[in-house]
């Protein structure tokens, strides 16, 4: 066989057009590969940051989660991304092949949102396709799930300005429309506000999602739970924080999940010197719809207390339970009890007993 043979013979079986197509159909048309399809369908889902953070948010959303935790930063070209919640959690079997084309656990759940259609077993393969990496990060059923994806903006862009946060503007007709860049921040708002009521979502940095997340797990868990925690990782993964003993642990437990910081860091995150961030739907009613000052009152003279009727105190106790019953699924509270309402000279005092998780 001669060389020229030889080489038509190796491109014929191992060349990289044969191995891309299925069949060649004459007149330069030709049938891709279902590899080879798949992975420029790829390119064509995932151009930028702001296409990852929406894929992982649906999939959260889909997971059945209440509470999805974002965090993101960017070290020169490199971004990375990690999303956390509380939904069904992912089998360990499960870790590596979610990133397989036409992998799902939608089998019959499949369905269009704004954002397209979801359930093709696609959206994670796109992002591992045009990632540097994409890993299950820590999940199991039942317990939430934390997934890290790092990328290189030099290869896979995203909007200039990641740190303008989106507004709410009045527009010539009376209505509100959100404005400011398409960015990562405004990708997630816009995600929060369509399911308002449904799932909240937070945004930062990984040392203020750690933050939050070791916020809503002390607010939920009782102290003597924290004290004894027992099998830590057999706890939802959103409260686990909280029961990690000391800031090197904290910091190894935030590694692993995909939210890295100093010892130093998360010593700042157990004393309070960190401040948790507002869910995005609570942020974007303060910076949008800031409250009006209130106007300043002449003092009123102190004599005889108000007297409330039964009927008015049993009103005002029932608004009150209305109030709280989010605040307590936000912080993951069994419940409240009812409001003890006491009526002085000068003020109304409403007292709201709160029933921590055992």
């Amino acid at each position: 066989m001669g060389t020229d043979d030889l080489t038509d013979f190796i491109d014929t079986v191992c060349g990289e057009g044969r191995l891309r197509v299925e069949a060649d159909l004459g007149d330069g048309f030709v049938r891709l590969r279902s590899s080879e399809a798949e992975r420029r369908q790829a390119a064509q889902d995932i151009r930028g940051s702001e296409d990852i953070v929406i894929e992982l948010l649906r999939n959260a959303r889909d997971a059945g989660a209440r509470h999805i935790f974002v965090a993101t930063q960017k070290t020169g070209s490199r971004r990375l991304i990690t999303v956390l919640d509380d939904g069904a959690g992912i089998p360990a079997a499960q870790h590596e092949r979610i990133f397989e084309p036409r992998v799902t656990s939608k089998l019959d759940t499949a369905h269009m949102d704004k954002w397209g259609m979801h359930g093709r077993g696609m959206a994670l393969f796109s992002i591992a396709e045009n990632a540097l990496a994409a890993s299950v990060r820590r999940s199991a059923p039942g317990r939430g799930t934390s997934l890290s994806v790092e990328t290189d903006t030099d290869v896979l862009g995203e909007k200039a300005d990641q740190s303008t946060f989106p507004r709410f503007e009045r527009t010539p007709e009376g209505s509100f429309s959100m404005r400011g860049p398409k960015n990562i921040l405004r990708t997630v708002a816009e995600f929060a506000l369509e399911h308002r009521g449904e799932v909240a979502v937070f945004i930062g940095t990984p040392v203020e999602v750690a933050a939050t997340l070791y916020a809503i797990g002390t607010a939920a868990l009782a102290p003597a739970v924290r004290a004894f925690p027992g099998e830590a990782d057999q706890d939802p993964l959103v409260t686990q924080p909280a029961l990690r003993a000391g800031s090197d642990e904290l910091a190894r437990w935030c590694e692993e999940v995909g939210l890295p910081l100093s010892t130093r860091s998360a010593r700042r995150v157990i004393d309070g010197d960190i401040a948790p961030v507002p869910s995005l739907t609570d942020r974007l009613q303060r910076e949008s719809f800031p409250a009006p000052s209130p106007a300043r009152r002449a003092p009123k003279p102190r004599g005889r207390g108000l007297h409330l009727a039964d009927e008015d105190r049993e009103r005002l106790a029932e608004a009150v339970a209305r109030a709280m019953e989010p605040v307590a699924e936000r912080y993951f509270l069994d419940g409240v009890g009812p409001a003890d309402i006491a009526v002085g000279a000068d003020a109304v005092r409403i007292t709201v007993p709160i029933h921590r998780m055992d």
